[in-house]
């Protein structure tokens, strides 16, 4: 009895169907890595969304409490930071565009610039740029 050649790295169930890899084990060499999300890129595009709706929540939500704790904070601020919540809220919707992405960062340096008109816009900046580096980390790992 000859049973047919197999390759030796490649496991099957006892059907003949090959295995997947679990959760914490490396792909062979000829599988694709796979992230175990049914639509990565999907996955992906909502956690981008989530963290710029976050931002926006955050910097319309903060208008507040910086203008009585911290003072000087006037309508030209008020309306840089209306419209930096404004600019996130949008691209959270646009996220399935490529170039979102890299509005998204150009959107943190500009809440980092923020820090010019008062300093705890300077400290939601690094904040939000730290999660928004986090995101583009998750991307790339996820993506390729």
């Amino acid at each position: 009895m000859t049973s047919p050649e197999r390759e030796p790295h490649i496991a099957e169930e006892p059907t003949g169907a090959p295995v997947e890899p679990s959760v914490g084990e490396e792909p062979t060499a000829g599988q694709p890595r796979r992230s175990g999300l049914r639509n990565p890129e999907r996955a992906v595009r909502g956690l981008g969304a989530g963290t710029l709706s976050l931002e926006a929540l955050v910097l319309l939500l903060a208008i507040q409490p910086i203008r009585v704790v911290g003072g000087d904070l006037g309508g030209a601020a008020i309306g840089a930071v209306v419209a930096l919540a404004v600019a996130a809220v949008v691209l959270a919707g646009m996220m399935r565009r490529p170039w979102a992405w890299n509005a998204g960062t150009v959107l943190q340096g500009l809440l980092l610039l923020g820090g010019l008109l008062h300093w705890s816009l300077l400290g939601l900046g690094i904040i939000f740029a730290l999660v928004w580096a986090y995101a583009l980390h998750v991307r790339r790992v996820i993506l390729g």
